[in-house]
């Protein structure tokens, strides 16, 4: 076994294998950019080496920089985790020519399954199910209509180096197969330094399933069962679970064999993914092969018992698989959320900034439910513009799906972000939803539900009352705090009157306590708005906790806690509400108070991600037509198009290519 191995990643995946090899006894070499130096993936190794700057380019995807930091340091293997350098032969060859163990496949398994086009060659020689499609190179937009066409919209346009969502295009007509392969082309080229296309036949309304395999280096390969992918936004997964709500046990069978009979036939002897796009009717089509470890491979792990992780390292080591078949057993079910450091209510842009305030949920076991949290960052730790924005993966595991369902929306209600945006608040109001909870999916879903983007959730009468008695357990607490200062007479307070009024966004709700001023921990009873029986309230909340925790009604709930101005911001189940308790002549009075008016910006495109200008694509007196390209901007590798979103001439422009932007930084302005 190895005594030192070096991770060549960075954030949560190189923490995740950190982990294992920690367990293992195996002494771990982290490698980092200037933009890492501080990280939690650095802290936790016993060695780390400075490899270049801030850009990937010159930094995690130098080869050269990688070999030598293993010669530094001792390292005899290199875990690529994913992403990076983790599906590129020429990394594997380089690391063989110079003595050191790659901890993945062998080269030839990744140049015939990491390229798309050649891998779907393979499968249909293996008698994988394969989706028709083209998988010739296409040079030209021109060329990627004509072909399109043939195929017959719509169509996915994919590179064939690509993954995670980037260089992928789905077209439904002639003119966005040709912006589309324009656009996947260019992405393909600056992600991966490869930008060959291909085209295939989109599956309208189709599943995403995915086959785990594990294989070694004695011709032993078995499938982990598989995981269900299909809540996706922009080709990305969000949410995974395992198993699918989908397969039975016979077309679980059939896919884990056509995933070993391919894997068998490029004599892979490591852990990777065979995707599928299923039917409703649970037909099923290969997708690709990722010829290294997933993002979601927590849900495999928490529902087989299996660390990959560490299966990966004994099988790079030359150990046999202890696993046979047989042995592999599906129990309970386990449900992934990716923490992304993005805003949903402004079409899930990317947010940059630090972590002022990053508290996860606890880990660990709790009676039938275990909660995990796989993450690369601390609170300070700082969220830049060069990487991926996921932050964290957070994953339930309990004995059927509903209640890892329950388990996770109650997680998410307790992982407190702030300082940067980021997608709990749409995590959980999904956890709350009924066709997800149903388990009716498809790649569409997010579409299909949110065709408009993701809004604030506006709370129901029941979610009112829920954050009136919140709001009001809390005020009353610290009024009563206020009242034993030295030298406050407690009636000054008037916290003994039953009747108050909770201000929710700007509705004004009656509350009526019924059992005089509560306690620490809480224990009161109140009726909220028009209905007429007692709800108990019980919490041990106390005065600076950032996460009140408690029972309403004896249903157990958690809400985030954030002072405002005299009052509150409440988080819970996807709902965020301000909140300001006021005694009802202070309510009367509030109605009458002038509203703040926001500044009017529609005459300017403001940059709605920090990035870079890739491109201005028009100049000042310039007519232009509602959704005509103006701009585009590139942030964490993924470029966005701004397009004009009415008829308007352009009266200045105050960017240039190669800028970099903050966040509502004036891109132009119209007449």
């Amino acid at each position: 076994m190895f005594k030192k191995i070096l991770i060549a990643n960075r954030g949560e995946i190189a923490v995740r294998v950190i982990r294992s090899a920690k367990a293992m006894g195996i002494k771990t070499v982290a490698v980092y950019s200037e933009a890492d130096k501080d990280s939690l993936h650095v802290e936790l190794a016993d060695e780390a080496v400075h490899i270049g700057p801030e850009a990937a380019s010159e930094s995690y995807l130098v080869i050269e920089k990688i070999i030598e930091a293993c010669q530094q340091t001792g390292a005899e293997a290199v875990h690529p985790g994913y992403g990076f350098l983790s599906e590129r032969p020429a990394f594997s060859h380089a690391l063989k020519e110079a003595g050191i163990t790659f901890i993945g496949p062998n080269p030839q398994a990744i140049e015939a399954m990491g390229d798309k086009i050649t891998s779907k060659k393979f499968a249909a020689e293996a008698g994988v199910s394969t989706v028709p499609g083209y998988m010739g190179l296409i040079e030209t937009p021109e060329e990627a209509v004509r072909i399109s066409q043939d195929i017959g919209f719509p169509v996915m346009i994919k590179a064939s180096a690509g993954g995670g969502g980037k260089g992928m295009r789905i077209a439904w007509t002639a003119e966005e197969a040709a912006d589309g392969f324009s656009r996947a082309r260019s992405e393909a080229a600056s992600s991966f330094g490869d930008d060959r296309i291909f085209i295939e036949k989109f599956i309208e309304n189709p599943r995403h399933i995915e086959i785990q395999v594990l294989g070694d280096k004695h011709g032993n390969v078995i499938y982990l069962g598989e995981r269900e992918c299909s809540i996706q936004r922009r080709n990305q997964k969000v949410i995974e679970e395992a198993p699918s709500p989908l397969l039975d046990e016979e077309t679980r069978r059939k896919m884990g064999e056509q995933a070993v009979a391919l894997a068998q036939a490029v004599d892979y002897d490591s852990a990777g993914t065979v995707e599928f796009v299923a039917g409703q009717d649970k037909s099923f089509f290969f997708l690709e092969m990722n010829t290294r470890l997933q993002v979601e491979h927590p849900v495999t792990e928490l529902v087989t018992g299996v660390d990959l992780v560490e299966q990966m390292i004994r099988v790079a080591a030359g150990e046999q698989l202890q696993l046979a078949q047989k042995d592999v057993a599906l129990k309970g079910w386990a449900v992934e959320s990716r923490i992304y450091a993005e805003d949903p209510f402004r079409n899930f842009l990317p947010s940059i900034g630090r972590l002022t305030r990053y508290r996860p949920p606890q880990e660990g076991t709790y009676g039938a439910v275990t909660i995990r949290n796989d993450t690369g960052v601390v609170e300070g730790s700082e969220i830049s513009m060069f990487y991926d924005p996921m932050i964290a993966k957070l994953v339930t595991h309990a004995p059927t799906r509903e209640i890892a369902i329950d388990a996770m929306s109650k997680a998410l209600d307790e992982f407190l972000v702030d300082g940067i945006q980021h997608n709990v608040p749409f995590l959980a109001a999904l956890m709350k939803h009924d066709r997800w909870r149903s388990g009716a999916l498809s790649t569409s879903f997010i579409n299909d539900e949110f065709p408009e983007g993701f809004a604030p959730v506006k709370p129901d009468e029941a979610a009112q009352a829920v954050m009136a008695s919140v709001a009001l357990s809390m005020h009353l607490i610290e009024r009563e705090r206020l009242d034993h200062l030295p030298g406050r007479l407690r009636p000054h307070s008037g916290i003994t009157r039953p009747h108050w009024v909770v201000r929710i966004d700007k509705e004004l709700i009656p509350v009526e306590l019924a059992n005089g001023m509560p306690t620490t921990p809480i224990d009161m009873d109140i009726r909220v708005g028009e209905v007429t029986e007692l709800v108990a309230v019980r919490s041990d909340w106390v005065p600076g906790d950032l996460v009140w925790r408690g029972t309403y009604a004896d249903e157990t709930i958690s809400v985030q806690v954030r002072r405002i101005l005299n009052g509150y911001r409440l988080d819970w189940s996807g709902y965020s509400c301000e909140v300001v308790v006021l005694p009802p002549r202070l309510a009367e009075l509030d109605k009458l108070m002038p509203e703040k008016l926001q500044p009017d910006t529609s005459k300017m495109l403001l940059c709605p991600m920090p990035g870079l200008v890739v491109s201005i694509d028009v100049v000042a007196g310039q007519e232009v037509k509602v959704g005509e390209q103006l701009a585009v901007v590139e942030a964490m590798k993924m470029e966005n198009v701004l397009r004009a979103e009415r008829d308007c001439v352009v009266s200045a422009i105050k960017a240039a290519p190669g800028d970099s932007l903050a966040v509502d930084a004036v891109i132009m302005e119209f007449e």
